[in-house]
């Protein structure tokens, strides 16, 4: 039986950018993307490499390492060490973009989407998938100090929380129409995912997957036995995260965007 897509995940990431990925891999792969393709931030190609059937035309990201093992897996045609902001590529190149979990972390993010409008061709599908602020406000641990009433160390959390995380950009529906619109783009479908529990789980990953992380500097992978007993909790856990329903409160959102 061939292996969804959470399972995929589990075998290669730690559960928590597992469940995360393996959400908005189901999300991206239902679009159609004319070639040549762009990725803006392909990091280590592994997101590509489970969620496409076909290699991607270009993915560039401005870490050469992540690249280095981008290449490893053959998820892409060609791959550029590049900024956002400054692609080597004619406008209109693209006839189709897309950017995964990787916009909110960009503090220059009006110049890389200024680029990606100039690199792609009228029509062309561009699709984003970001947190929105209840990526922030839906944080289980300030939510339990503020009961308590420590509203300062709550709030200081929430703003160690993003940048531990390398956060910086967080908007709404209206803010990111207002951002790509000014780019050249219309925003022609938008969908929360990702549910505040799913959340709580992605917080409390950053500490409970100390091991992953241990694993990872010994021997390059995060996931010593990707065997099936030693995942079989896991997958209990958090399948119904990926099962859910897209939440109208998601703490992220799809966006689907044309070129104008």
């Amino acid at each position: 039986m061939t292996e969804d897509l959470l399972t995929r995940h589990l075998r290669e990431l730690p559960y928590f950018r597992a469940i995360l990925r393996s959400v908005e891999a189901r999300q991206v792969r239902a679009v159609e993307y004319p070639e040549p393709m762009l990725d803006i931030g392909a990091g280590d190609g592994h997101f590509a490499s489970v969620t496409f059937d076909r290699p991607i035309d270009v993915g560039i990201d401005p870490d050469f390492v992540s690249l280095v093992e981008a290449k490893s897996r053959g998820a892409y045609r060609s791959l550029i060490q590049a900024d956002g902001a400054r692609l080597p590529y004619p406008d209109g190149y693209f006839a189709s973009a897309i950017s995964n979990s990787v916009l909110e972390h960009i503090p220059h993010l009006d110049d890389v989407l200024a680029e990606v409008g100039r690199v792609v061709r009228p029509g062309a599908p561009f699709v984003i998938t970001v947190p929105n602020p209840g990526y922030r406000s839906e944080l289980s641990f300030p939510a339990w100090l503020h009961r308590v009433g420590l509203h300062g160390p709550a709030e200081s959390y929430r703003a160690w929380f993003m940048r531990m995380s390398r956060t910086w950009n967080l908007l709404d529906d209206e803010g990111w129409g207002a951002k790509l619109g000014a780019a050249g783009f219309e925003v022609v479908q938008s969908r929360p995912y990702f549910s505040p529990e799913a959340l709580h789980l992605l917080e409390w990953g950053h500490y409970f997957g100390g091991p992953s992380l241990v694993a990872r500097w010994l021997t390059g992978r995060w996931i010593l036995s990707p065997s099936n007993w030693n995942l079989k909790l896991t997958d209990r856990v958090v399948r119904r995260y990926f099962e859910e329903v897209p939440p109208a409160n998601g703490t992220y959102t799809f966006y689907l965007a044309r070129r104008v």
